[in-house]
């Protein structure tokens, strides 16, 4: 059901479109600039242009402010072709997410602004509104959790999906800003996990989920002999171990000289789905997701930065290739 769901190609994402500032050109520090670039943003938004940039469709379910910022993230929306009709315009003083956030990896700096973020007003009507049967499978990422009343949407979200036969896909995403404490972020995110079909996170996030970062690989093991029928557990540079049909395939990187540590989690999560959806094996699938992660962090900006197919396919054919898992 998980794989045929996903091979429909056409992805319901659930959570935050923001707008990305970053200054201009590459290396220079927030403090010094002068000109900053934009560009849309968002680990859900940036998810779902992702997707379509790779052949597939997406809608994303969000809400953003009536304002100039929140109008620039619907036109951006139109502009990668994601489908914005379940994006909602809220007023009051609820605003659209900004990132401030420098193209360098020495001393990067990033600055998030969520204070009443507009996205976090999600409410379970705005989920119940939406016709799940046109879908293939639900992709969420762990900060739509992180407040109400968008944290009972989600949830809402993922029951609907479960009821419409869609499989649920789930980004971790742990970002410690956004919640109110610790240890609601771990009982949310380990309940969301249980929810889940599809879990992918990194080492820390998992570590987070299981109490101590230990645990983690261990954590993920236990999601995937349980609940999830895929689990992945990224560790940065030094690759990746996929849950999968109760095999652990272990892949590498594709190691490139990075501009910036941002954007790459949500652009593995396309690069992978999208794989998948195209019938591929999974430490194929894994690879390519990889491959997209290593485009986005050698590029400027996170939704610009995502490869089209042809861009990922030249950089697979003149690339060396991954590394050894160690």
């Amino acid at each position: 059901m998980i794989l045929e769901g996903i091979n429909k190609r056409n992805f319901l994402v659930v959570g935050r479109v923001g707008m990305d500032l970053s200054p201009d050109p590459a290396g220079t520090s927030i403090q010094d600039a002068s000109n900053m670039a934009v560009g849309m943003g968002g680990s859900s938004a940036n998810i779902a242009a992702g997707l379509v940039k790779l052949g597939c469709k997406s809608a994303l379910v969000t809400s953003v402010s009536d304002d100039a910022v929140g109008w620039y993230c619907e036109g951006q929306l139109d502009h990668y072709g994601v489908d914005r009709r379940y994006v909602k315009r809220i007023s009051g003083e609820y605003r659209t997410s900004l990132a401030v956030y420098e193209t360098r990896v020495d001393n990067h700096q990033s600055v998030i602004y969520r204070n009443n973020a507009a996205d976090f007003q999600m409410t379970v009507e705005d989920v119940e509104a939406v016709d799940y049967s046109q879908f293939g499978a639900l992709i969420t990422a762990g900060t739509v959790f992180a407040a109400e009343p968008s944290r009972s949407a989600a949830f809402r979200a993922f029951e609907l999906a479960r009821e419409a036969g869609l499989p649920i896909i789930f980004d971790v995403d742990y970002r410690p800003y956004s919640w109110p404490s610790a240890q609601v972020a771990e009982e949310v995110l380990s309940r969301a996990g249980a929810m889940s079909d599809v879990i992918v996170g990194n080492d820390e996030e998992f570590g987070f989920m299981a109490g101590d970062i230990s645990r983690g690989l261990g954590k993920a093991r236990a999601l995937a002999n349980s609940s999830a029928a895929i689990v992945v557990y990224k560790m940065g540079p030094e690759g990746a171990v996929t849950f999968a049909n109760q095999q652990e395939i272990r892949t590498g990187i594709f190691p490139v000289t990075a501009l910036k540590p941002t954007g790459a989690g949500d652009s593995f999560m396309a690069g992978f789905l999208a794989a998948l959806a195209e019938g591929r094996e999974m430490r194929d699938a894994v690879l390519r997701g990889s491959a997209c992660a290593s485009l986005v962090v050698a590029r400027p900006g996170c939704a610009p930065a995502m490869p089209v197919t042809a861009e990922l396919e030249d950089f697979l054919s003149s690339h060396p290739g991954p590394t050894e898992f160690l």
